[in-house]
């Protein structure tokens, strides 16, 4: 019994030692072996910069990709294929991260867990499209548009188990939204912008690490997933300013929809009216046909009017805002010409 014991203690410090070589191990300075995780368009600007510093080795002795386990090949499989990286669905066991310094995270979508992010010398990181803490979650930039604030950026930041985007703050980099942005116009700056933050910060590691600051507990905000649900226009209570963000802000994902005559109906082509608000007569969601423009106007809660020039019916192709008028706006009483 008294060898057992011996044998046990002595394991137990062989593993307790072992673990203090390894992280006394860690590197000090480039070249990292990364794996790199995400799924989607905005991850590939990353990658493909990530695989540029690879094919250089200055910076990147090894890189591999962990991305979704969806039998859909996603635009991240297709470059990695491309460029010859080694692809690995996730999940990915410890082991494997073990033998990198490190792990980043881009638009990925899973939330990691503890012995994943602790497997890497180094931890992980994530580059998030928001100046956290404004914006925690899956769609910031939609509400960051949709919200019309005038800027947002990018943050890298350590992750964190158990929750999404609390970890501390890297680096951020700020990016103005500009007035006629759309939802992939923004997309594309801020994927560069975080492509070249990223590379930046491994280029400072592991100090920069070292210097990592805690979020604010102010000014918290969240961009959850969003659906369908939110392209509906609540006329009664947003400003034509707010309705011209929100199609601004789901560009390429969802048309905006209302409900006209108990038919949902979906608005193309919007812009801002330059028709003068009705100080007097403000009745959000009345809609009608201006012949000199050749597109619908709706009334918006502050009296403001939106246009729309094309428009969605259910089993019918896209029409015109005059064959909208003449198949159905005109044959109903102008007192009942009102989207809900």
């Amino acid at each position: 019994m008294y060898a057992i014991n011996k044998l046990f203690k002595f394991v137990r410090n062989k593993k307790y030692f072992s673990r203090i070589y390894t992280h006394s191990q860690c590197k000090v300075k480039p070249p990292w072996k990364v794996i790199f995780y995400g799924t989607d368009e905005f991850s590939v600007e990353s990658l493909k910069v990530l695989c540029k510093e690879y094919r250089h080795g200055s910076l990147l002795s090894n890189l591999e990709v962990v991305t979704s386990p969806k039998a859909k090949k996603n635009p991240i499989e297709v470059y990695s294929q491309q460029e010859k990286l080694l692809v690995h669905k996730y999940p990915v066991d410890e082991i494997k991260c073990g033998n990198f310094d490190i792990g980043i995270v881009v638009s990925f979508g899973h939330l990691i867990p503890a012995n994943i992010i602790k497997s890497f010398n180094l931890g992980m990181l994530n580059v998030h499209a928001s100046l956290l803490p404004r914006w925690r979650g899956a769609a910031p930039v939609i509400y960051a548009m949709a919200n019309g604030d005038q800027e947002t950026g990018i943050t890298i930041m350590k992750i964190k188990p158990n929750k999404f985007d609390i970890g501390e703050i890297v680096r951020q980099v700020r990016v103005k939204i500009l007035p006629d942005d759309r939802l992939p116009d923004l997309l594309n700056r801020l994927a560069q912008a975080g492509a070249f933050a990223l590379v930046s910060t491994l280029r400072e590691m592991p100090s920069c690490l070292n210097c990592a600051k805690p979020q604010s507990n102010e000014g918290v905000t969240y961009a959850p997933k969003i659906d369908q649900k939110m392209a509906v226009v609540l006329w009664d209570s947003l400003s034509a300013r707010s309705v011209i963000n929100l199609d601004r802000a789901l560009t390429g994902v969802y048309p905006l929809m209302t409900t006209f005559c108990d038919t949902q109906i979906k608005l193309y082509n919007i812009s801002q009216s330059q028709q003068l608000p009705l100080i007097n007569f403000v009745r959000p969601g009345l809609i009608r046909y201006c012949k000199q423009s050749k597109s619908l106007e709706i009334q918006c809660s502050d009296g403001n009017w939106i246009m729309v020039t094309h428009v969605g019916v259910p089993g019918r192709r896209m029409m015109s805002a005059a064959d909208f008028n003449n198949g159905f706006l005109s044959k109903v009483s102008e007192n009942f010409r009102i989207c809900r």
